[in-house]
């Protein structure tokens, strides 16, 4: 999958850390908003692999760190699970803003009971999928039951949660009991999928059984059987992520993917209603171009440029590997670091004092047990590259319609 970082405020104002997980082999069909479990962040490997499972099937997965987790700013001390809601909120408007409104919510453990919330506060959300989660949010206090009383006494307490130290004040626990969620779940309105592990020791399987008696059809339940509440083995997580994908097909109204075909090496497809975003299909394989947002992309992919000066460098780093190989050099790793731009050429002399040429400037750097000749060498072996060689030599183009 292809990962975009973001940034965006909550409603405070504090940055949010996010990404973007699009699919590398196709334009997505529908974006997903996912929801991590309480105090992990967005980088939990079971969220990596659930959203890899979805991306594989089409859909575009923003994953964010809620304040004052991760790499977000704020103090987890000042959030509660209100405060969770309300970031799930501003990251979904923030999707809708700059690429598309997510039709799918999927929350893990806490933030499993925070989409259920959230879901009925967005009108776009055509299908929720929970997984370990809660039937009500305050049955997380029992993760720190034996601070409770400290926490009431002293307005606040250091516990630790999964190995990590926390701290917890009163006002977490008293916002814990506005929330008891009968009614949301019941009036959710929305298809709703609960996946949940028999075997789950941190959120009993009687909430799964909870949620799905309480929430009106369509319904469905899907049993982890085996799995851990943090689905660390990388296949559960997988199979969450694909079970929610197949699943959404019935009930999210995804995006018609038209295949883009040619019988030519290379195939490019510009829509008016994706604006700079353009589509690739070369030799079979697709990846997508943009521009920036300042120049009215939308950031989703590299510029053609990028695309040009990566063709050198891809076609620089195989031909030195293929001389290295060729030659028995021990050189373990070749990374090709190049920039674009325009400059005023010295010996450009036929070109008045304002005209500029474009310049590519490459730099390799090698790693392994080279002697300073084999490095010398294999600089001359760089502008030997056939895109190099393309580049240098001059080409032609013509252009026709079809």
């Amino acid at each position: 999958m292809k990962t975009i970082r973001l940034h965006f405020p909550n409603a405070h104002g504090e940055q949010l850390s996010a990404k973007l997980e699009m699919p590398v082999d196709k334009k997505p069909v529908a974006f997903a908003l996912f929801a991590h479990c309480f105090t992990c962040s967005k980088n939990l490997m079971a969220v990596t692999h659930i959203s890899r499972g979805l991306t594989a099937k089409g859909i575009a997965v923003l994953r964010f760190d809620f304040t004052g987790l991760g790499e977000s700013e704020g103090d987890f001390a000042d959030t509660n699970f209100s405060s969770n809601v309300e970031d799930l909120i501003v990251a979904a408007e923030y999707l809708k803003t700059e690429y598309e409104a997510p039709k799918l919510l999927v929350g893990h453990s806490l933030g499993g009971a925070a989409v259920l919330i959230a879901a009925n506060k967005l009108a776009y959300i055509e299908a929720v999928a929970t997984v370990g989660a809660p039937a009500d949010p305050p049955h997380i206090k029992h993760l720190f039951s034996s601070s409770i009383d400290e926490i009431k006494a002293s307005g606040k307490a250091d516990v630790s949660l999964g190995g990590r130290p926390f701290t917890i004040k009163k006002q977490f626990i008293d916002d814990l009991k506005h929330y008891e969620q009968s009614e949301g779940i019941k009036n959710l309105n929305k298809p709703l999928l609960i996946l949940h592990s028999p075997q789950d020791e941190t959120v009993d399987i009687k909430n799964a059984e909870k949620i799905y008696t309480t929430a009106m059809h369509p319904k469905s339940y899907i049993s982890l059987d085996g799995a851990d509440h943090l689905l660390t083995d990388k296949v559960d997580a997988q199979y969450v992520g694909e079970v929610v994908a197949s699943w959404a097909k019935r009930y999210v109204s995804f995006e018609e993917s038209i295949d883009l075909t040619t019988d030519r090496q290379v195939v490019v497809r510009n829509e008016k209603d994706n604006g700079l975003l353009t589509e690739v299909v070369a030799n079979g394989h697709y990846l997508i171009t943009d521009e920036p947002t300042d120049v009215g992309g939308t950031n989703l992919g590299g510029t053609p440029y990028d695309l040009l000066v990566a063709s050198l460098g891809a076609c620089t780093a195989m031909t030195i590997r293929m001389y290295a190989n060729h030659k028995g050099i021990d050189l373990q790793e070749v990374k090709v670091h190049l920039s674009r731009e325009k400059r005023h050429a010295a010996d450009a002399m036929n070109l008045d004092e304002n005209s500029k040429v474009e310049f590519i400037d490459r730099e390799l750097e090698l790693t392994g047990n080279l002697s300073e000749a084999e490095r010398n060498r294999i600089v001359e072996i760089a502008d030997k590259c056939p895109v190099h060689k393309t580049l240098t030599k001059g080409l032609q183009v013509t252009t026709v319609l079809k």
